[in-house]
This record gives C-alpha cells, structure tokens and sequence, in this order.
C-alpha cells in the first residue's frame, strides 16, 4: 500500500489546485460531496491545548456520510415497495380477465406466481363443503377441517414464516423447494368452507416478520370479493 507522502500531489499542483479555489470561493458548495474527503488542518495552539476546530469538522463529515447512507437506504426501500406495489397491481389486474371460476382459479395459482416473482402458489380449502362447479383438484389443495387455523398461527389472517419448510399438504411437490413463505386466511362467506392462498419462495428471506403487509392483505381481499363473485353465479 503507498504511503500518505506518496500520494501528495506535486508543488505546481498544489498551487494550481490552490489557485482555482481562490478563484471559485464557492466551489466547495457546489460540491458538498468532497468535504468528507478532505482532512482538515489542525490547527497548533500550544502543549496541551485540544484542536476543538479539527474535531468538529471530522464529526460534521461523519454525519454527512450517515445521512448519504441513509439516503440511498431510503431510496433502496421506496424503490423495491414501488416494484412491489407494480407487482401486486398486475396481479390484480390479471384477476380480472377470468372467464371462468375455472379460469379464475388458475390465474391464482399460476399465474401469481408469474406476476409476484415466487416460486409457487397455493390455493387451500377445508374439505368440508364444495367450492363450485367447474373446479378441480388440479387447481387446488384440499385440507382436513381445521388445519388451516393451525397453519395461521393464532389465528392471524396473514402470517410471514422466513426459512421455513413448505408443507406437502399445502405445496404438494413444489413443497421441498419452499424456504420462505406468505399465508393469507381467505374468508368467503360465512356458509364457506375456510380458505387460504399459500405464497412460497426458494429464497429464505424472501417473506420475513419484518416485511410491511398491507400490499398482502389488499390481493388478499381482491381474491376473496373475486371468488366471492363467481361463486354467487352458482
């Protein structure tokens, strides 16, 4: 690694460096970034006497790095919720070309996936009462009574479970790649048997307890008033 003295720039360098800035008092306001670049002087006022001066400016351009990182962590979140929230509306939006209960059915289990960028997606009821005519087992997963209030960990509607196992009842045989997953509780009608769309990622942290859920719960919701339509045609 060179050493501190080798890479000071030469006299005539110096002072032409110098010069510039003499003639563009303002240079450094224009160019802020720089300041957490620079050493300040320190200024020398006698034995035992602390550079206050050299303090203060080596604590203002650590602050200047702590709001820029700070800065680029905030646009860092808004951009991925944005992607998110684009994700989540193509979602909905591919709800609406359903032609069929069929149809629809389908579009949640397949195409979801497609349009949130997960690796598979599960649509479970409890066997206690037929979803509709024109359904088949093909779309979805058929549970005992009350295994889905076990799944949705006190009785939450949505729960986030990070670099967690997927179940085969839920992901048949996609279940051994799932570390990460999104349960959502599906409430249809009171008569209904109880519902749940299973979300389920290879990516262990791609849903975990600190992730926001109110793009979740709003798809949720659009899932349940769309099944709710269709099932009230029969």
């Amino acid at each position: 690694m060179r050493d501190r003295e080798s890479t000071k720039p030469s006299p005539t360098a110096s002072a032409a460096v110098a010069d510039y800035l003499r003639r563009h008092p303002d240079f450094l306001a224009d160019h802020p970034d720089l300041l957490d670049l620079l050493t300040p002087p320190e200024q020398r006022r006698g034995d035992g006497v602390v550079d206050m001066q050299r303090y203060m400016v080596e604590r203002l351009q650590n602050e200047l790095a702590r709001h820029k990182t700070q800065q680029a962590e905030l646009i860092a979140a808004s951009r991925a919720n944005l992607a998110t929230q684009n994700r989540i509306h193509a979602a909905v939006v591919s709800l609406l070309g359903a032609t069929t209960l069929e149809h629809l059915i389908e579009i949640i289990t397949t195409d979801f996936a497609i349009h949130l960028e997960v690796d598979c997606v599960a649509l479970v009821f409890e066997a206690a009462d037929r979803v509709g005519p024109g359904t088949t087992a093909r779309f979805l997963k058929l549970v005992n009574k009350g295994r889905i209030d076990r799944l949705m960990i006190g009785g939450r509607d949505i729960v986030l479970l990070a670099d967690a196992p997927g179940d085969e009842e839920v992901f048949g045989g996609m279940a051994s790649l799932v570390r990460s997953q999104a349960l959502l509780r599906l409430n249809l009608r009171r008569e209904a048997p109880t519902g749940m769309i299973a979300f389920g990622a290879r990516a262990p942290d791609r849903f975990h307890t600190g992730q926001g859920t109110e793009l979740l719960t709003f798809l949720g919701r659009v899932v349940e008033l769309t099944l709710r339509g269709w099932l009230d045609r029969f």
